[in-house]
């Protein structure tokens, strides 16, 4: 599935295959950001971790597929302002919630970051897994780094012609399918499709669509690893995240130097480890020399340990001249317990307080809200009869995705009477239902110039769908 020149040399002699590697470096070179880097496939096990990490991504395509009690398991229907996530619906009033979920991920950023560097530019970001499987298309289609190069320099052929036109007919139908992906998240998926080729959706989703579309091509196929180094404020923004105990992809300036090339396939005595046959630079998919020490374009994806442990255990040394180590393991220093570094703690105690606020309003989210408005103009009336009547405005939020009806009482005053809700009132599912009530009151009962009063909104089909509010009664001094 992946090409790997070190490993297919694993069987050759050392004086054959350090010629072969040396002859390979010189066609490598620091990326200076003006120039598409073709990366080498590597094997190993930061490249299979890579994969699962990536496959994370699946979700995405799939996830709108999946159905529950009848209809899409996750669905954020915009128009209607309701946000289904299975037997889960969040409307406007709960959207304090959201501030919650993105205050979780971005300290879970700020997190990680601080632990293990860019990891997540690594393994997990969407410009990384769609550019990681493009590229893996590339050089199925058009071969290993060096025919690519080729071509791409090349006169305009037909062969030329023909594996480009695959490569990128091949790109336009994933890019397509992930602006379709995107659109279904927030739309019934099955009558997406069905809308899509019968001309019937929306033009925000096809303009959607198309945005995805042209966005992942350029991105994914076209900026590449520029989207990197250039676009993404990630990067510009990670050294401030680091510090002396982060553990980042690292060369070992002390086992690898000085460098030099082998000599009848062993390393002279004296030399350093390092054999600088460039193949951490080869498969690095930014195009940075690791060995420089950390750059803006690392995204600590880990492809050059694989590759560097690879060429050590052909040539008969450890594996770890480059690996996961911090700045204070390199210097000799003593690597402080993550319990006892205060960034990472800070950011723990902030995940845990997100969290807890997710779960307290995912399990008092309800199926009712009662909100209770009185009509200030005027604050009340004086009947004939002598008694005091109020005006109310009522709105009843039903929580659910169907509508049922609800007994609306209120309580405070003796001999308090509800005028306009003799009958159950329907609330409509997903939505505020308004209604306009009275209350009237005996002039006798009426002991201050305001009275609290309870308003209750009981459910008929389920008494447990219960909301109470409490307001005022006005009444004359």
């Amino acid at each position: 599935m992946e090409t790997d020149t070190v490993t297919q040399a694993a069987d050759s002699k050392p004086e054959k295959y350090a010629d072969d590697i040396y002859e390979e470096a010189a066609n490598w070179h620091v990326n200076t950001g003006d120039e598409k880097i073709h990366a080498k496939r590597v094997t190993g096990r930061w490249r299979r971790l890579k994969w699962i990490t990536e496959a994370v991504w699946l979700i995405f395509f799939i996830g709108p597929y999946l159905r529950w009690n009848g209809r899409q398991a996750v669905l954020f229907d915009i128009p209607n302002r309701q946000f289904h996530i299975f037997d889960i619906t969040v409307l406007p009033q709960d959207v304090w919630m959201l501030a919650l979920v993105l205050l979780f991920f971005a300290m879970l950023l700020a997190a990680v970051t601080s632990i293990a560097g860019r990891v997540y530019c690594g393994f997990f970001c969407f410009q990384t897994a769609w550019t990681d499987l493009f590229t893996w298309l590339e050089e199925k289609i058009e071969g290993p780094p060096a025919k690519r190069r080729k071509l791409e320099e090349g006169p305009w052929t037909g062969e030329k012609i023909r594996k480009l036109g695959l490569k990128w007919f091949i790109w336009l139908l994933i890019s397509i399918l992930t602006g379709i992906s995107f659109v279904a998240w927030f739309t019934d998926a099955y009558q997406l499709w069905h809308d899509l080729f019968t001309g019937q959706a929306s033009g925000v989703a096809y303009f959607v669509i198309g945005l995805f579309t042209v966005g992942t091509l350029t991105l994914a196929g076209k900026l590449r690893e520029q989207a990197c180094f250039w676009l993404c404020p990630y990067a510009r923004i990670q050294g401030v995240m680091y510090d002396k105990e982060t553990i980042l992809p690292t060369y070992d300036f002390n086992r690898g130097e000085p460098r030099g090339r082998l000599k009848k396939g062993k390393v002279p005595e004296g030399q350093g480890d390092c054999i600088d046959c460039k193949q951490c630079v080869a498969v690095c998919p930014t195009g940075i020399d690791i060995r420089m020490g950390q750059q803006e374009g690392c995204i600590t994806c880990a492809l050059c340990i694989d590759a560097c442990d690879a060429v050590m255990e052909k040539i008969g040394k450890p594996k770890g001249l480059i690996r996961y180590a911090s700045l204070d393991e390199m210097e000799g220093k003593h690597q402080l317990p993550l319990h006892r570094r205060p960034r990472p703690l800070i950011y723990l105690a902030i995940l845990i307080l997100s969290v807890a606020g997710i779960i307290y309003g995912l399990t008092h989210l309800g199926t009712i809200e009662l909100k209770v408005l009185h009509d200030r103009a005027p604050l009340f009336v004086q009947l004939s009869d002598g008694s005091v009547q109020n005006k109310y405005r009522i709105k009843i939020l039903n929580k659910t995705d169907q509508d049922f009806h609800v007994k609306l009482t209120a309580e405070g005053i003796p001999g308090l009477e509800l005028k306009g809700a003799d009958k159950p009132l329907l609330a409509r599912k997903g939505n505020d239902t308004s209604y306009t009530v009275y209350i009237k009151v005996p002039g006798e009962a009426i002991k201050s110039e305001r009275t609290p009063i309870i308003f209750k909104a009981k459910g008929i089909e389920n008494p447990e769908q219960e909301a109470v509010y409490e307001s005022m009664f006005f009444g004359p001094k």
